[in-house]
This record gives C-alpha cells, sequence and structure tokens, in this order.
C-alpha cells in the first residue's frame, strides 16, 4: 500500500511542477496586483496532497532479491516539468564514499510497499557513472 502511494506521489509530484511551471510562465506580476503563496482554496489541495519529502526522498530502495541497493537521495525535474530520474545513493557510510547515480524514474517500481528497482546490485550501480549536478 505505501509503495502505491509513492508512486501516485510521483505523479502528484509530476503534476505541482507543471501547476508551478504554468504559474511562473503567466505574465509578469505587478507589485500589489498579486498574491504571494498560495491562495485558501490552493493550500486545501496542498494540505491533501503527497510530499516528495516524506514519501520518497531518503527512502531504500531494493532490488527483486529483496536486497536494498541504495536511497533516494533526489528526483529530478525536466524543464519540461516532468520527473524524469531518481538520483540513488549508493555504498558508503553516513554519506561518506557514496556515489551517486540517476535512473530513470520509469524503472522504479512499487512491490509490497518498497521501492523496488528489478535486476539491479549495488555493484552495477557503483558502475555506473556518478551523477555530478549541474554548475550553474
Amino acid at each position: 500500500m505505501e509503495g502505491k502511494r509513492v508512486l501516485q506521489g510521483l505523479a502528484v509530484v509530476v503534476v505541482a511542477a507543471v501547476i508551478l511551471g504554468a504559474v511562473a510562465s503567466g505574465s509578469a506580476q505587478v507589485a500589489g496586483t498579486s498574491t504571494l503563496g498560495v491562495s485558501v482554496e490552493e493550500l486545501k489541495a496542498v494540505a491533501i496532497g503527497w510530499s516528495a519529502k516524506k514519501g520518497i526522498l531518503g527512502k531504500p530502495v531494493y532490488n527483486d532479491q529483496q536486497q536494498k541497493i541504495g536511497v533516494v537521495d533526489d528526483l529530478i525535474i525536466t524543464p519540461e516539468r516532468s520527473v524524469s530520474y531518481a538520483i540513488l545513493g549508493v555504498g558508503g557510510f553516513l554519506g561518506v564514499g557514496k556515489h551517486e547515480v540517476a535512473v530513470p524514474i520509469s524503472q522504479l517500481k512499487e512491490g509490497q510497499g518498497k521501492i523496488i528497482l528489478a535486476g539491479a546490485t549495488k555493484d552495477a550501480l557503483k558502475a555506473m557513472p556518478k551523477f555530478e549536478y549541474a554548475k550553474r
């Protein structure tokens, strides 16, 4: 059940990104004419929504043999406003020596309340190119 909520949550993140993008791409704001934050109606939707921080970030990822192979460290939202990749942290101890890799979100599945990356092993993930954030 929790895994189903994780996948539903991913869909909510995509919808939220699209809404945020639509708001951001609207006309320019004029001082004193726009509302900061969200309206009361929008706040109601936010309150019953799903949190990526609580629902997926920091959660363990398992392979199909039920071995823990990593942790979800981040989600990447493309310029087109869709969740495209999960950044998984593999190995290390308390964050030291951790190897982060990008995995297409479509490869993650829900099963028995867990996030599953079928066919993966820690060694296979460690052998992948290290993910590094673009410098801005």
